[in-house]
């Protein structure tokens, strides 16, 4: 995957988790391990470097040796608001954001989504139940694009989405799942699964 250098990888951890009691949802344990790090097994051999976004516990997510950005403002603005501060970082033409909580993603993301991209600066990931924006290929031009929608007020990122013509990639079932773990409930049920798997 040659064109997997020219990709940074973006895992988005710059929420709040009100859904976590408030934890840091990247540093919630699973499996004996921070969230955030069974997201980088999956997402590192597929791009050429790896940002962390978190606005907190940045000492914590350092601790991975890689990068980590916090958001250009400190308002806790959304995944935009993670996506405007790599896009202002970036050194590659193309970055992949990844949520923190989704630890079964599909292992051919990035691949799928740059080869079906087109002539598109954007897209983003969907499965036959629904449209899946936190997973996105953003080129940097639309860095300004961005900055204008923020500055704006606006914060829906599917709005964003349309805005910038972006392409939905479709991914099947058995190429991996987009649930999200979102409760600590949740993660519980997570570890479960793979235990009887």
């Amino acid at each position: 995957m040659s064109f997997r250098h020219s990709i940074t990888g973006v895992i988005l951890a710059g929420g709040r988790g009100t859904r976590m009691g408030g934890q840091d949802k990247g540093l919630v344990l699973l499996s004996g391990k921070p969230l955030y790090q069974h997201i980088l097994a999956r997402l590192q051999p597929q791009v050429g470097e790896v940002l962390i976004n978190a606005n907190r516990n940045q000492a914590r997510y350092s601790e991975s040796q890689l990068a980590v950005i916090s958001d250009l403002n400190n308002h806790f603005s959304g995944p935009l608001a993670g996506m405007q501060s790599a896009l202002h970082h970036a050194t590659t033409d193309w970055l992949l954001f990844v949520p923190c909580d989704v630890p079964a993603f599909p292992l051919n993301l990035v691949e799928k989504m740059f080869n079906e991209k087109e002539k598109h600066l954007a897209c983003y990931a969907c499965d036959a139940e629904r449209e899946h924006p936190t997973f996105a290929l953003l080129h940097r031009s639309l860095k300004t694009q961005l900055d204008d929608y923020l500055a704006r007020g606006d914060r829906k990122l599917m709005l964003f989405m349309h805005e910038v013509n972006a392409k939905g990639v479709i991914f099947s079932p058995e190429s991996g799942s987009f649930a999200n773990l979102n409760t600590l409930e949740d993660s519980r049920n997570w570890e479960l699964q793979q235990k009887e798997s």
